[in-house]
């Protein structure tokens, strides 16, 4: 596994890293296996959050006799200085260390969030004193807004920037990036298959780690997916004309509005799986995988036509998706 500096920190972290969204789903021992199996492969950085339940909690347990070799890296999403130190005492609790290599305010998503973060009394005093403690080592920032991020990065308070970075959302480069290697920032590309809707990943990854990205971290739950995903970190070299034009035609196929399987938009209040329901109705509706959605569906408790519109979850996507709406129609189209 290739390893790089993140960006002005001291830590030199391997170019594939581990996202902690998934291991959500995995029993302890389940999740225990597939952490071990990453350490195994070379990754050092993992990066978890306190929005992912118990995410931090199985990394903690996984991870703890490896400590001297790994980068730990978690967020929160508080704006307060009181929220942010108590959420930061949870994250030390749950991954079992004194000090957390990374921590990062989660999820920064308009101008007026930012301005709440660094105010006096915001987020930001919190896990500077932290870092002045010895609790924190560096702090970043993640979002999806580019012109957020742009001025999160312009501050010049943050030491790493973590964004989704793949072929479909790869606008960063045009200016962000640019931006963050200029202030000497780490940069952290989540979502690097675009939430598992890009079927190539050794190319997908590559094109993020050849692009701007330091180190990219897909989320894995199974030991093969860590075999795949950190297959890519072992060769740099960037995607080839053949895959990039794969690339390109699922780019076409996918558009820009579907889900990414970040789960913001969990719990759903009827209990609804809203990311995998997604993802099924796009394999069903675009790679006409007919067969493999319907079993997949048979085996949920609850599928699109139980969705009652209530919208709680239209506030937490990221990408603004009208999920009531996909739902409704999925409802109708995938039978």
């Amino acid at each position: 596994m290739e390893t790089r500096r993140l960006g002005r920190t001291d830590m030199d972290v391997s170019v594939v890293g581990f996202g902690g969204i998934p291991i959500q789903g995995l029993s302890a021992v389940e999740a225990e296996r597939v952490l071990l199996r990453a350490v195994d492969r070379g990754i050092t950085f993992f990066d978890s959050a306190r929005a992912y339940t118990d995410s931090e909690e199985k990394m903690g347990r996984a991870l703890g006799a490896h400590r001297g070799r790994i980068r730990l890296a978690s967020k929160a999403l508080s704006r307060s200085a009181r929220g942010m130190r108590g959420e930061l005492e949870a994250s030390l609790r749950n991954l079992r260390t004194d000090m957390i290599d990374l921590y990062q305010v989660h999820s920064v998503g308009t101008l007026e969030e930012l301005e709440r973060i660094l105010a006096p009394g915001g987020a930001y005093e919190a896990l500077a004193k932290a870092r002045d403690e010895g609790k924190v080592g560096w702090i970043g920032v993640t979002g999806h807004s580019r012109p957020v991020l742009y001025k999160a990065i312009e501050t010049g308070l943050f030491d790493t920037v973590q964004l989704p970075f793949n072929p479909i959302e790869s606008e960063w480069e045009e200016e962000v990036l640019p931006a963050a290697r200029k202030a000497g920032m780490g940069t952290i590309g989540m979502k690097p298959l675009a939430g598992g809707a890009l079927r190539n990943a050794g190319a997908s990854i590559r094109f993020s780690l050849t692009r701007g990205i330091d180190v990219s971290i897909p989320g894995m739950d199974s030991t093969l997916q860590v075999d795949e995903n950190s297959a890519a970190g072992e060769d740099l070299s960037a995607p080839t004309a053949e895959e990039l034009e794969g690339l390109r035609k699922e780019k076409e196929l996918w558009g820009e509005k579907f889900c990414r399987r970040c789960a913001y938009c969990m719990p759903c209040p009827e209990g609804l799986n809203i990311p995998f329901l997604l993802l099924i109705e796009g394999y069903y509706t675009r790679y006409e995988l007919h067969d493999w959605a319907r079993e997949r569906l048979r085996a949920l408790p609850k599928t699109f036509a139980d969705c009652i519109a209530c919208g709680e979850c239209l506030e937490k996507c990221p990408y603004d998706l009208p999920i009531p709406d996909l739902m409704k129609d999925a409802a109708e189209r995938v039978v």
